[in-house]
């Protein structure tokens, strides 16, 4: 019989015999599995797993998941701190479905809690979470969530990377308060060390993804534009109708403002790395659905069949190589009077750095925009230029200083103008900007 629950040590030479006495303590149990560098006296069985993994906590943790058979893991430091008697509350709210992670918050006002407290306080600064004490050394894990986390860290630093990534894909973490412990936690100065260094990193230089997807860092920075989105939102939802396919749905930064006015809404995206975040933000919402493919491969016949009468592209058309095939299969699943509302980069002569990092193939005139809408089936009832404010600060960065993403502390300052940018726009025709934003009825 496979256990329901797994538990991880990662130890090392100078914990090994704690680590050996948890699995003990463990045997019959739970799958127990244990990684580390040197010896540990523990003898190896049908739930008993040993592995050698040298370079510390990251490298143990990394050996140890793919032997991990139990749907929840205990990931625990071998301290005499922490007790097998707390596993049954710290894993209740995965078993109850609330919750993806779960850290056990350690009591105490120790030197040694004191600074794990302060270091916990620049956890929820970088990652936004609500955990009094995210860096415990006692957490508890739905299995896959825990496997899709991409953890590069070799050291005590994964326990900061954990945190970061695991918020950023938006997993749900909770927390539960521990017994009084039976020892005070104890970390060497370097385990905090790596642990800071790795927060600081994270808040400055690198994203949750590493830097691997250059686009990401981009709608990454746009995610966090909250005025400037819920002013796009407001924009699609003047027109949405209640049966919604997104193409192109990133992140979710713009399926967050459609989906409370919609009955339906498919959340097409070709990324994996995507649409698993994807389900995790709208977990729980069964009207929300994240559909992995690409425009050229989607199975329109099933679309078709859901009766959509609206389709949203926000900032997507430009990505496409052929945008007029794409327009042309938009119209063949709509019935007639079915919407497509569509926001795209403006003006050829912005195309620059950015525009390449993103994966831009073009930037459109009023003209060719109305020309790809009009030639493939469409009527188009609105099309207006948006955001003329933003256009000198993209000219500068992406065409005169080629940067390749837009300066974080710009972005802010802009998304704090951004209500009273919306504002005046509703006022006035502008005669140009740097989007541009159609409504199209299907003809």
């Amino acid at each position: 019989m496979v256990p329901a629950l797994s538990v991880v040590l990662p130890y090392t030479p100078a914990t090994a015999a704690a680590a050996a006495r948890f699995a003990h303590a463990l045997a019959g149990q739970a799958q127990v599995v244990l990684a580390g560098e040197g010896p540990v006296d523990v003898t190896p069985g049908p739930n008993v797993h040993v592995l050698s993994a040298l370079g510390g906590k990251g490298a143990a943790i990394r050996a140890a998941l793919p032997h991990v058979t139990g749907g929840m893991t205990v990931l625990q430091d071998p301290d005499a701190a922490y007790s097998p008697d707390s596993y049954d509350a710290l894993v209740q709210p995965l078993r109850d479905d609330t919750a993806d992670a779960v850290f056990g918050r350690r009591p105490g006002n120790s030197a040694e809690m004191m600074a794990e407290r302060a270091l916990g306080g620049i956890t929820r600064f970088v990652t936004d979470v609500a955990l009094v004490d995210p860096l415990t050394g006692l957490r508890a894990f739905r299995t896959d969530a825990l496997r899709s986390i991409q953890l590069t860290s070799d050291d005590d630093s994964v326990d900061a990377e954990l945190v970061v990534k695991m918020a950023a894909q938006l997993f749900r973490l909770t927390e539960v308060s521990l017994p009084p412990l039976q020892a005070v936690p104890r970390r060497p100065a370097s385990a905090h060390l790596a642990r800071l260094r790795t927060l600081v990193r994270y808040a400055t230089v690198r994203d949750d993804a590493d830097n691997q997807h250059e686009g990401y860092s981009t709608l990454e920075r746009m995610d966090g534009a909250t005025h400037y989105n819920q002013w796009l939102g407001r924009r699609f939802r003047e027109h949405m109708g209640r049966r919604v396919l997104e193409i192109g749905a990133g992140i979710g930064t713009i399926t967050r403002e459609l989906e409370a006015g919609a009955e339906m809404l498919v959340a097409l995206e070709v990324e994996r790395f995507y649409v698993d975040r994807l389900k995790n933000l709208f977990r729980g919402k069964p009207h929300v659905r994240p559909y992995l493919s690409d425009v050229a491969l989607a199975d329109w016949e099933s679309l078709k069949a859901e009766k959509l009468d609206t389709i949203v592209l926000s900032n997507v058309l430009e990505h496409i190589p052929d945008d007029a095939a794409a327009v042309r299969r938009f119209r063949q699943i709509l019935q007639v009077d079915g919407r497509v509302l569509i926001l795209v980069p403006a003006l050829p002569q912005l195309f620059g750095a950015i525009d390449e990092a993103v994966g831009h193939y073009r930037r459109y005139t009023q003209d060719s925009l109305r020309a790809v809408l009009e030639q493939n089936g469409f009527r188009v009832d609105t099309l207006e230029w948006m955001n003329l404010v933003g256009l000198p600060g993209w000219f500068v960065n992406s065409r005169i200083l080629r940067r390749r993403a837009v300066p974080k502390l710009q972005l802010k300052l802009y998304d704090t103008l951004a209500p009273l940018f919306a504002r005046a726009e509703q006022q006035v025709k502008l005669p140009v900007g740097m989007s541009l934003f159609a409504v199209a009825r299907a003809v």
